[in-house]
């Protein structure tokens, strides 16, 4: 089992360019999906469960004083519970269940009980119900937090959508709220709420975060910032990798958000929320410091622009992007903003969550010269 790593993000990367190791990528779904690729799997042991039960949730919020409910050690293998809470009002839950005709399985046994016990912050920061925190062991402030997503599992055969006036991206064109429950075929792994629409199920962790410093105390969930939080990326589904810069002792990794799917944009305000289990490896990476949260691929590396305002969310995404390709694959300013220009992709995030996002697709294939090791469960 792997502990801490000496090695930094550039050693690593400069020794693959001079033909260091390729590791080949494992624990890919029978059904792989984007960048991932259809590969045989072991089975995955987790070192640690942590259920979706209230005293393990967190109600909106991250803080450097938010009591872990959990202690791992880097390089173990954790399987996180998570559930939905959209569509599903916190006075009676169980009319939800009743409404759509369905079960009272474990996941919705979890959300009445949580709904009944945990609070809101008492200074009234609001956001989403959460998984966490948890301690990893070894990791310290400007250490870099690395997230293998190993799998995310759906644990209940339905997933919600809602519209509803003032939300999103289209606030004033909504009169009223609806709920939109989508079922699952998981023969054809779609989802959908009524005959002819079929929407691919691509299963993500809208919310993975580390504490932000200190010296900001609590922050809420609903805007996401170079801690991670709520990025809604949905590249980051099974086999990929999320990196975040450590601010405060034992990072405090935290999760929710779930979605089954979710179209770039997010522009309803919410995706197919869902109850997912989260099944993740934690390594801590030290030497150079990461100043945001970045993500990686089997085929792409990501760099991530966040701000209010869309045009300067992208302009930081542009410099993530151009800083990344010069410092850490070793190009000029120039060269790696030419190389932006013509073979980089920039998408919109979200523009839903206060905070907007925009991301960089960087291939791996536009540096045929370079190889870029990838990891193994």
């Amino acid at each position: 089992m792997a502990h801490n790593n000496p090695n930094n993000r550039r050693d690593f990367l400069k020794t693959a360019a001079k033909g260091g190791i390729a590791l080949s990528l494992s624990g890919m779904a029978a059904n792989a999906l984007a960048d991932v690729a259809i590969v045989k799997e072991p089975p995955i042991k987790p070192d640690h469960l942590i259920r979706s039960v209230p005293e393990n949730m967190v109600l909106g919020y991250y803080g450097f004083d938010v009591p872990p409910v959990a202690h791992i050690k880097a390089g173990d293998i954790a399987e996180i519970q998570t559930i939905n809470t959209t569509g599903i009002g916190r006075k009676d839950p169980e009319a939800f269940f009743k409404a759509n005709n369905l079960p009272l399985d474990e996941q919705a046994k979890d959300i009445i009980e949580i709904y009944k016990k945990v609070k809101p912050e008492p200074s009234g920061l609001s956001g989403h119900m959460l998984t966490g925190p948890i301690y990893i062991e070894g990791a310290e402030p400007g250490d870099t937090l690395e997230v293998r997503i190993l799998d995310v599992i759906l644990r209940s055969d339905y997933g919600v959508n809602a519209v509803w006036p003032k939300g999103g991206d289209l606030p004033d064109d909504v009169k009223t709220r609806e709920n939109f429950v989508y079922k699952y075929d998981k023969k054809k792994h779609t989802a959908t709420f009524k005959a002819g629409v079929e929407i691919p199920i691509k299963p993500f962790m809208g919310v993975m975060a580390v504490s932000p410093p200190a010296e900001m105390k609590r922050v809420s969930s609903i805007p996401p910032g170079f801690y991670g939080g709520n990025l809604d990326l949905k590249h980051l589904v099974k086999g990929t990798t999320l990196y975040l810069p450590v601010s405060v002792k034992g990072a405090l990794f935290t999760t929710g958000d779930c979605h089954a799917a979710q179209g770039t944009g997010e522009i309803s305000g919410v995706a197919i929320e869902a109850s997912l289990t989260l099944i993740a490896k934690f390594i801590v990476r030290k030497g150079k410091p990461i100043k945001s949260v970045r993500a990686e691929t089997p085929k792409h590396f990501i760099s991530i622009g966040l701000d209010p305002d869309l045009n300067k969310a992208m302009k930081n995404a542009s410099s993530e992007a151009v800083n990344f390709i010069k410092d850490d694959l070793g190009f000029t300013f120039n060269e790696a903003l030419s190389i932006a220009s013509t073979g980089v992709d920039f998408e919109v995030t979200q523009v839903v969550d206060q905070t907007l996002g925009v991301h960089a697709m960087i291939p791996k294939s536009i540096f045929p010269d370079k190889k870029f090791p990838y990891w193994k469960a």
